[in-house]
């Protein structure tokens, strides 16, 4: 329906953002949360869950992109990849575009976000969906996690909400200890942390838990236009030290080989291997080696 109303942010109490909607696509409340999806003039079709903005069509590249990229050609030849969350389809999307990725589960609790971006965002995922390596289940991706046979996973990419309602179970102590369960032993794990400038708590706490599991806990950053506040942090946690220092050389190399290189819109081997390279003001809150 068309309006020319506004939305606004509710992730901070005292700072934020607005969007002015120039046509409302649609507004349900599922079993875990309240989700919105509209176009704006600016940035294309939103979704918005529990008040918060999650996905723009303009911008998700950057997430999608860096969130997905790193941490499968640092590992150079995934094969099993579990996500957790990403109902838009877009971690799913770049996941496959990995030749080596012979099988990519995606766990999504909510159904209807999985249906709304399938309906509404549909450029997000593309033909994701009907790839014959995709296994898409709609279900609680911890317990998943939990009985999952044991090195059964190269890597664990977690697309969640912040750490508040549904997505708070996803930055538990036991969650983490399952994932490195599953994990092979070059294996990773990899989540949103926050905007460090305003969440540094979440970067903080999440990575001290990671720490208690993984011999390697560090973070990297990408810069989302709207993730308010500066750098987005992405989690990373690895069994192998080694996989986060990998060179832009072999990375170049790797993404060649796998035809990624000269696709993407924000990742380059030079933006992922600088993507590491963290301010100190972010720094601090990770754990001391």
């Amino acid at each position: 329906m068309p309006t020319d109303s506004w939305i606004n942010e509710t992730l901070y109490p005292d700072w934020g953002q607005r969007f002015a909607v120039t046509r409302e696509l649609a507004r349900v409340k599922s079993d875990f949360q309240d989700i919105a999806i509209f176009e704006s003039a600016s940035h294309g079709r939103v979704m918005v869950l529990d008040g918060v903005i999650q996905i723009t069509e303009a911008d998700e590249f950057v997430y999608q992109e860096m969130l997905t990229h790193v941490p499968l050609l640092a590992h150079g030849a995934p094969e099993n990849v579990l996500i957790i969350g990403a109902g838009d389809g877009g971690v799913l999307r770049r996941v496959l575009q990995h030749d080596s990725v012979k099988r990519a589960v995606m766990v999504e609790i909510d159904g209807e976000v999985i249906r709304l971006s399938k309906e509404f965002l549909p450029k997000i995922a593309g033909d994701a969906w009907t790839d014959k390596r995709a296994d898409v289940i709609v279900g609680d991706g911890i317990d998943y996690v939990k009985r999952a046979p044991d090195a059964s996973f190269d890597a664990i990419i977690v697309d969640s909400t912040d750490p508040i309602g549904v997505g708070e179970v996803l930055f538990t102590d036991d969650f983490y200890s399952n994932c490195a369960r599953v994990l092979t032993a070059r294996g990773l794990v990899v989540n949103q942390c926050g905007v460090p400038f305003m969440q540094a708590d979440e970067l903080r706490d999440t990575s001290a838990r990671r720490r208690k599991f993984f011999p390697h806990v560090t973070a990297y950053v990408a810069a989302v236009p709207t993730y308010v506040g500066g750098f987005m942090t992405l989690g990373w946690a690895a069994k192998d030290a080694s996989l986060a220092a990998t060179s832009v050389e072999t990375i170049r190399a790797r993404a060649s080989k796998a035809g990624i290189l000269g696709t993407t819109q924000y990742w380059t081997p030079e933006i992922h291997t600088g993507a590491f390279n963290l301010p100190p003001y972010i720094a601090r809150h990770l754990p001391v080696a």
